[in-house]
């Protein structure tokens, strides 16, 4: 069965933006509502949905053309639209009573084989199908999403006992491949994982943090140290709205038998209960245990008192001593937010290990609920293992507290084995993680056999079929000298022992770009001799890289920044996660492209015109040069990989690939497609107009400058810009080599360099991680 065509019932926020991500995989979707009383525009409520998630940030859609796939309607004069639809979803009030109401409709309507599922966050499916018959509890189960649905790559699976296997199958390949879901499988229990878990730590969080009198700042930052995201404790609450969290806390005391250890939290302070009924209920309220004030500056709130006052960031000791010594030795550390810490882990690390196999068959469909649902960078037993079993059990003893069965015995949760990670069960035994067919993950990789080659910033590893994959892994993967030796020596490596290379990892992000750092150290020296090595060591390995006598595929996820973005631009083809950030940002710190960034983009626009026609008709040699100024200039950074496209940082060749854990298969199997018949790419000529675009770019510029869109020192670095990009002195009749391209670059760099401008934005992207507008 394939999925073509879908419908959401529900345009909430959480309604609408699943058809928002649906829209994404190109898939047409109807998105239907209730008639509000008295309306003149019967469908007023979808329609005016996807017009608010075109203007919301993050954004739902990967690109604003994927509203088209989208037909709003409402419930009474549409419901007709289904009889076509492949999948049904219900996103409707968490409500029984409506929710079965509407299911009763659907089955007059929706075909047999249509497969029709609520977006539930708590209520089991037992109790949504008490009055529906045989027929249509075939066709059912749930699907849960975790909002945003776009980015959260979460989706909790629950079918029942009569479900059709093969729509289960169905909407799973659809799923993972089409959204980029990694699809857990849940028992049909109260809260399902994610909730089940999640929301107990978040009341653990809350309830300890008031009992013990930190601030909302303590208690978030101690929690970053274990893995958790920035937004901490109440960070996340107030981005999931505190008006959900009663819903959430009654469904399960009306669910939940007496004696889970849940009821030990589900109790809502009387704080919280006056902050929702006075409107702070989070982000999308006035504010919520963080606000920002009229003068736009951040406060949050006194856990005690009620009182908002501004946000400090806390300095904990305890986190450095958690960078030097583990997780372990952190948790021994005397510090009251350490104890907070303990108190709230040891509760939610206990209960889930309860848990199992109540809520699902094992540890890791629950790990991968907690990474993937509410971005936990270890799930509970991971992180258990992190912290040590037999230490965390001991501990629990000798506080007289209980210690599940899962981890009775002591003994690691997951292991090595044969080069496979294992995870164990209640009895001690220990299995395979499974892998789905045409996943293949660098951790895989690592635990078979030792990298070919190493040094502190990157690795290259051997991923099977003759094909190399070269890893960054320095501090958000950016660049050093070390880097540029890896690369050296995998061209070597790869042209003797391999037949095409794929530049890929892991982490969170492709790479952040060049190490500042390194840069700021020759600045200092005004060593500027050391400033040109830099820049000619990258230029001239980026341009090797290019001419290997083997293909190089890209493969590129979350932040692809400066010179994380040039080797990309340097590579034979890409294929990119769909969460790509990608963009040449260097006029940010006061400087241009130099590793071959501003000569191989400025080349992707003049091939695309020379494509598209005589020069004369695409206006002349200046449009391109005009185009790659201001992506350039500006720092633009793609939403997605489909902007990237519309960028030129991909090609219209390149790949997108929706789910992660599919990414370096993906391109592997792109390395391998283009090693047959491979040939080196030929040198490139530019035919480039000198002065001539050089003053056009410049009245631009200062234009903007005089309507207060470009600093000072925007000008003067843009000027440096403007002198590669037009070609510096040549003219049309004497076209440029790379050579002299490269050479453009170098020149400008170090010019930008020396200037105090420069200096300073270099200094405050270092100490603040934002650019200074000076």
């Amino acid at each position: 069965m394939n999925i073509e065509k879908v419908a959401v019932i529900g345009a909430g926020v959480m309604g609408a933006s699943i058809a928002a991500h649906i829209s994404n995989a190109g898939i047409p979707v109807t998105l239907l509502d209730i008639i509000p009383e008295n309306a003149t525009n019967r469908s007023i409520i979808a329609e005016t949905a996807i017009q608010k998630m075109l203007k919301t940030e993050p954004a739902p859609f990967m690109h604003k053309n994927n509203a088209r796939l989208i037909t709003p309607g409402n419930t009474e004069d549409h419901l007709q639209w289904l009889a076509n639809a492949d999948w049904v979803i219900e996103a409707v009030i968490e409500n029984p009573e409506i929710k079965i109401s509407l299911y009763q409709k659907l089955e007059e309507v929706c075909r047999k084989d249509c497969l029709i599922s609520s977006n539930t966050s708590t209520l089991p499916l037992s109790l949504l199908m008490q009055a529906m018959p045989d027929s249509f509890k075939q066709q059912f189960m749930i699907t849960h999403f975790f909002n945003p649905p776009r980015y959260m790559r979460l989706l909790e699976l629950v079918s029942g006992p009569q479900t059709r296997p093969e729509l289960i199958a169905a909407i799973s390949r659809f799923a993972d491949i089409k959204l980029g879901k990694n699809c857990v499988t849940c028992k049909d229990t109260p809260g399902f994982i994610g909730n089940r878990i999640g929301i107990y730590w978040l009341q653990c969080g809350l309830l300890e943090a008031m009992e013990l009198g930190l601030t909302v700042e303590q208690a978030d930052a101690i929690m970053t140290a274990f893995g958790i995201p920035k937004t901490g404790i109440f960070g996340l609450i107030d981005l999931v709205g505190l008006d959900l969290i009663p819903h959430i806390l009654d469904s399960m005391r009306l669910m939940l038998p007496p004696e889970d250890a849940f009821h030990q939290v589900n109790h809502l302070p009387e704080l919280v209960r006056k902050m929702i009924d006075d409107g702070y209920t989070g982000r999308k309220g006035k504010g919520g245990f963080y606000r920002l004030n009229e003068e736009r500056v951040k406060e949050s709130i006194d856990l005690g008192t009620g009182d908002y006052n501004r946000s400090e960031k806390p300095k904990l000791d305890a986190i450095d001593e958690a960078k030097k010594a583990g997780l372990q030795a952190l948790l021994s550390y005397p510090d009251l937010t350490v104890f907070y810490a303990w108190r709230v882990l040891s509760k939610t690390l206990t209960y889930a290990a309860s848990l199992v196999p109540e809520i699902a068959d094992d540890i890791v469909a629950i790990d991968a609920a907690m990474r993937d649902g509410f971005n936990w960078k270890y799930g509970p037993f991971e992180l258990l293992d992190q912290i040590g079993v037999a230490w965390f059990v001991d501990t629990l003893r000798a506080e007289n507290q209980a210690v599940p069965k899962l981890l009775a015995d002591k003994c690691p949760l997951y292991k090595v084995s044969s080069g496979k990670l294992t995870f164990a069960d209640l009895s001690g035994n220990y299995h395979a993680v499974h892998r789905a067919e045409g996943v293949l993950l660098l951790s895989d990789i690592k635990l078979q056999n030792p990298a070919v080659l190493s040094n502190p910033s990157a690795s290259l590893w051997d991923i099977g079929d003759g094909v190399a994959c070269l890893e960054f892994h320095s501090k958000m993967n950016t660049l050093d000298m070390d880097t540029m030796t890896l690369i050296r020596q995998s061209i070597d490596k790869v042209s003797s022992e391999f037949s095409a290379l794929v530049i890929h990892n892991d982490g969170e992000n492709f790479s952040a770009g060049a190490n500042l750092g390194l840069l700021m150290q020759a600045i200092h020296n005004s060593d500027w001799t050391a400033v040109e090595q830099l820049v000619r060591q990258g230029q001239q390995t980026y341009k090797a890289l290019k001419y290997s006598p083997f293909p190089v595929v890209g493969a590129p996820s979350g932040l692809a920044l400066g010179g994380g973005c040039e080797i990309l631009l340097h590579c034979d083809a890409i294929q990119a996660l769909a969460e790509l950030y990608i963009g040449l940002v260097e006029t940010g710190v006061g400087l241009i492209p130099g590793w071959g960034g501003c000569k191989e983009y400025l080349r992707r626009w003049l091939t695309l015109r020379s494509q598209a026609g005589a020069w004369e008709r695409a206006g002349g040699p200046i449009p391109p040069v005009v185009k790659a100024f201001e992506t350039i200039g500006m720092a633009k950074v793609s939403k997605s990989a489909v902007e990237a496209k519309e960028l030129l940082f991909l090609a219209h060749s390149d790949g997108i690939t929706m789910n992660k854990y599919r990414l370096l298969a993906d391109a592997k199997a792109k390395a391998l497609s283009l090693c047959d018949n491979y040939t080196v790419p030929q040198p490139y000529d530019y035919p480039l107009p000198g002065k001539t675009a050089k003053v056009l770019l410049t009245m631009g510029i200062k234009a903007f400058h005089l309507l207060g869109k470009a600093t000072d020192y925007d000008v003067e670095v843009s000027e440096k810009l403007a002198f590669v990009l037009s070609g510096g002195n040549s003219d049309m009749t004497s076209p440029l080599t790379e050579e002299n391209m490269l050479a453009l670059e170098l020149e400008a760099f170090v010019a930008l360099v020396k200037q105090p401008g420069t200096l300073a934005r270099l200094e405050h992207m270092l100490k603040t991680g934002k650019p200074l507008r000076n």
